[in-house]
């Protein structure tokens, strides 16, 4: 693509998640997000009337005075979109690709994280970083990381959740709400994969959004087809036609869904379906009035 194409394509972007985030998103981001956090501000000594639940009593020990944290409401917020850019989110029959729909709504939510005056960032993986952009305010700066969604080449082709996930957790020192953007084939539940979302959700606010091809739902009558792995290259023959293969391959789909809304609620994650070629903003916004009743 040229470069004045890419700047139409991005100025695209821009107008139609702008008119998404302010007409029908961004009430319900800050009604989920604004004023919920409580950031730690200082130790100072025990004061009468000071809850006793503050008490700090490391410090306390070491000096032999009571003494108290004190914490400060957060006014402005970090966003991390720590998007998947695997082989497998390519893919897409709909329109446009798992990796198109997974752009898209990152720039939706960081243009909705800019509204309301709050930093956004992005980390893109794949079995590996591949594009850190710390994160900052600022409509030039958004730009910057819609651009990189949009447009970014990775080089790798696997996918490593649990490295994506460690390297946020070194990277925001502060608690984030981080969006961790997603297709169905990339979060087995395993004990690893359990551990490293658990420890991130206590340190971070971390919600899923899986994106997802309804072709991939199911396996189309087209006869013997030669279908290739696209994170691995492994290919196989398979007869399409098959109606006892037709249904093993829908049953196991439908497993993989299930299995990753399992493992996000065993730890307490917040998660949503979405699906390319399909309206995505009311579901969005539906999902996250939701969360916000929920921990009102």
């Amino acid at each position: 693509m040229v470069a004045r194409d890419l700047l139409k394509n991005i100025r695209r972007i821009q107008i139609t998640t702008s008119r998404m985030a302010s007409d029908i998103f961004a009430g319900a981001y800050k009604s989920v997000f604004k004023g919920r956090g409580m950031e730690f501000d200082e130790v100072r000594e025990y004061l009468p009337g000071d809850d006793i639940r503050a008490i700090d009593w490391n410090v306390t020990a070491r000096t032999g005075n009571l003494h108290v944290k004190k914490f400060i409401e957060e006014r402005e917020l970090t966003v991390m979109l720590v998007l998947d850019a695997s082989a497998s989110c390519r893919f897409g029959l709909f329109k446009q690709s798992k990796a198109q729909l997974a752009a898209e709504i990152s720039s939706l939510l960081a243009l909705s994280a800019i509204h309301n005056n709050d930093r956004v960032g992005l980390i893109i993986f794949t079995d590996r970083i591949e594009k850190f952009i710390p994160p900052r305010k600022g409509l030039k700066h958004v730009l910057a990381v819609v651009r990189e969604a949009l447009y970014f080449k990775p080089q790798g082709a696997g996918t490593d959740i649990k490295l994506a996930l460690e390297y946020l957790n070194r990277v925001a020192k502060r608690r984030v709400i981080a969006f961790l953007v997603s297709d169905i084939f990339s979060c087995n539940d395993t004990p690893a994969a359990k551990k490293i979302l658990n420890v991130t959700n206590k340190h971070h606010d971390l919600i899923s959004l899986t994106v997802i091809d309804r072709s991939e739902l199911s396996l189309p009558d087209e006869g013997l087809m030669r279908l290739r792995d696209s994170e691995n290259g492994g290919e196989m023959m398979l007869d399409t036609g098959d109606k006892h293969l037709q249904d093993i391959y829908r049953q196991r789909a439908q497993a993989l869904i299930q299995q990753r809304e399992r493992l996000m609620r065993s730890v307490n994650i917040d998660s949503l379906n979405v699906f390319t070629g399909e309206p995505y903003v009311k579901e969005l916004s539906r999902f996250f009035k939701v969360r916000a009743r929920r921990k009102g």
